[in-house]
C-alpha cells in the first residue's frame, strides 16, 4: 500500500482496504476475512465470514470444527455473493476483491456469479480452485499484503 505521502492508492489498493475493514465485522474465531463485490469502480456488495443470518456465531457457541475446519461459517466471498442475489444486485462482469485467495468452493461461486476478475492478497489459488477460475477466463491477481498499521488491534487479527 501507498504509503500517506500525496500520492493516491491504485483502485486495487484502495477497494482492498475497504474489504480489510470489512473484515473487522467477522464472527469467526480463527481468521478475519472481508470481500467486496465491485463493478465499474462502484462497490456493490461486501460480505466478511460469518454464520448465516439468524444462526449463532462462532463468538457467541464456538467453532463447529469438522476435519480441522470451521462449517458454521460462510465464507466473505459467499457471504458477498449472496447478499447481491438477495437484494438483485448482479454480479455479471464484476471484481470481487477479498483479503485472502478464494477456496475451490467460492472459486466455483466465482464463475458461477459472473465475476470477471478476483484480487486478494497472496498466492495463487491452489489446486482445484486455480483450474476453475483458469479454465472459466476468470483474471486472478495475488497482491502482497501491506504492513499491519500497528502489532494490536483489528489488523493484527485480520493477518494472522
Amino acid at each position: 500500500m501507498t504509503e500517506i505521502s500525496g500520492q493516491r492508492p491504485s483502485w486495487d489498493e484502495y477497494f482492498l482496504s475497504i474489504a480489510r475493514e470489512v473484515a473487522t465485522r467477522s464472527t469467526c474465531l480463527r481468521r478475519h476475512v472481508g470481500a467486496l463485490i465491485v463493478r465499474d469502480r462502484r462497490i456493490l456488495c461486501s460480505g466478511y465470514n460469518g454464520s448465516p443470518p439468524g444462526q449463532p456465531h462462532c463468538t457467541d457457541v464456538g467453532c463447529l470444527i469438522e476435519d480441522g475446519r470451521c462449517i458454521r461459517t460462510l465464507h466473505a466471498e459467499q457471504n458477498a455473493i449472496t447478499q447481491a442475489a438477495l437484494h438483485g444486485v448482479s454480479t455479471q462482469g464484476a471484481t470481487l476483491y477479498c483479503t485472502c485467495r478464494p477456496c475451490h468452493v467460492c472459486a466455483r461461486m466465482i464463475v458461477g456469479a459472473g465475476i470477471v476478475r478476483v484480487v486478494f492478497f497472496g498466492d495463487a489459488p491452489e489446486g482445484w480452485a486455480s483450474d476453475v477460475l483458469r479454465d472459466a477466463g476468470v483474471l486472478v491477481s495475488g497482491l502482497p499484503e501491506p504492513p499491519r498499521r500497528s502489532d494490536t488491534g483489528w489488523d493484527k487479527l485480520i493477518l494472522q
